[in-house]
């Protein structure tokens, strides 16, 4: 099935619109850099106590964001979700501040999510659960979804956040979740009306008895249907139904399972363009 690519490049290319820096100015946490700036919002952060030289805008103390966060928002600088994320210099290091997630892309700030694969194995093949999300959500309102799928809150570790998204999107139980596997990393850097998005999906994969049926349970799901897998593969391949970022997931998923040949240089041209944030440019 993996003749015919040019669909899921151009998912790849979608999600992976930003060219750092950009005109951006780089946004520091203390000594580290953290994220990236629009020059117009430079009056904004120096009223806000931070420091600008060169092409460079420091927080010195990286503790304060929250709160310079919650005053932007107060401000109207961008709206806030109300959910505190925690911000990260370097993600294979402990986290050294927290702001609001509506906050991360003004700053360009690296945010982390989960996504699960819910998958039920018939006779006919794999089948996947898909959701369609509310038409009441902030971002991609009636696009189609995972079963599983949600930014993890400050505190959370990506297998807390699992099983907390999975309990209030799906009625899914703990002890089940449990069984779930981890898959890939999948990173991207995209510019979005709210700002740069710089995201890390820890991805998930579990396979779901063929008797279990998932319920929405905090509103933020329509509904949810089990389909071939053929027909999510024919849906990210020549649709743009699934939120911008599923198409990703997916796509690591049909590399996964055989459906596109990974050993070819499409394959292997995919994999590359799931497993990286764009590196900063010259201007």
């Amino acid at each position: 099935m993996s003749r015919n690519l040019d669909g899921f490049f151009r998912h790849i290319a979608a999600c992976n619109t930003a060219v750092l820096p950009g005109g951006r100015l780089e946004f520091r946490l203390g000594t580290q850099p953290a994220g990236w700036v629009q020059p117009d919002l430079l009056p904004v952060l120096l009223r806000h106590g931070m420091t600008h030289a060169g092409h460079v805008v420091t927080l010195p103390d990286p503790a304060r964001l929250e709160q310079v966060g919650e005053a932007m928002a107060r401000e109207g600088a961008y709206r806030s979700h109300h959910e505190l994320f925690d911000v990260w210099t370097d993600m294979a290091l402990p986290p050294v501040a927290r702001i609001d997630r509506g906050a991360l892309p003004l700053f360009g700030l690296m945010a982390a999510g989960v996504h699960l694969n819910g998958l039920v194995r018939r006779p006919d093949g794999l089948h996947l659960w898909i959701a369609r999300r509310s038409m009441t959500k902030r971002l991609d309102p009636g696009k189609l979804d995972h079963l599983v799928a949600g930014g993890i809150p400050a505190g959370h570790t990506a297998a807390q956040a699992l099983i907390k998204e999975a309990a209030e999107e799906a009625s899914l139980p703990p002890e089940l979740v449990a069984h779930a596997r981890a898959t890939a990393d999948i990173r991207y850097a995209l510019d979005r009306p709210e700002g740069l998005r710089r995201d890390v999906l820890h991805c998930f994969e579990l396979e779901l008895p063929a008797n279990f049926v998932p319920t929405p349970a905090d509103g933020e799901v329509e509904e949810f249907r089990l389909i071939p897998l053929e027909e999510a593969y024919a849906l990210v391949r020549d649709t743009d139904e699934f939120k911008f970022n599923v198409n990703l997931v997916l796509i690591d998923l049909f590399l996964r399972t055989g459906m596109i040949d990974p050993a070819t240089p499409e394959g292997q041209r995919l994999r590359r363009g799931l497993t990286g944030w764009h590196a900063p440019k010259p201007d």
